[in-house]
């Protein structure tokens, strides 16, 4: 693995993080087919991304090599509902996990995930919460790999 420094992104970092967005949408696309492939709905989605994680106690986490941003993760606090047990109602999120196509495999998704699980800590809970589209198989092997295990099934349903 790269040698590899994370931060918290700064406003200055948002073209980079667009740029990541963007990549990923494409990506995205070509496995689902409705997501968009324009740099305005990546726009749109750093705007919608920031708002929601100041909301929850949260933050981008960026991967540096060198002076390179290769990764980013999208961390917030949540809170599930009132029928959760109070143990595990409170939890970490990743919200969003994004590799740069040239860093994937090296390693650099887990040292973000490790993150995640050490703010979860730090936040005094002990559940953290990943999501990944069903189409894409190769995150969601990584996340069981790394020890994530289903816990919630959401279907769709095409009108």
């Amino acid at each position: 693995m790269p040698s590899i420094t994370l931060r918290t992104a700064q406003p200055h970092d948002r073209d980079t993080v667009v740029e990541l967005i963007h990549r990923l949408n494409v990506f995205e696309a070509d496995l689902t087919g409705d997501r968009r492939r324009d740099y305005g709905a990546a726009n749109a989605y750093y705007d919608d991304l920031l708002t929601r994680l100041s909301r929850r106690g949260g933050r981008i986490v960026l991967a540096e090599t060198g002076r390179s941003v290769v990764a980013a993760m999208g961390f917030s606090l949540d809170q599930d509902a009132a029928y959760v047990t109070d143990d595990v109602r409170q939890h970490g999120t990743v919200t969003d996990l994004i590799v740069d196509e040239e860093y994937r495999g090296q390693g650099i998704g887990q040292k973000l995930l490790l993150e995640a699980e050490r703010l979860t800590r730090e936040a005094g809970l002990k559940r953290l919460v990943i999501g990944a589209l069903v189409a894409n198989e190769r995150a969601e092997r990584t996340y069981r790999a790394f020890g994530f295990q289903p816990y919630v099934t959401i279907l769709a349903k095409e009108l």
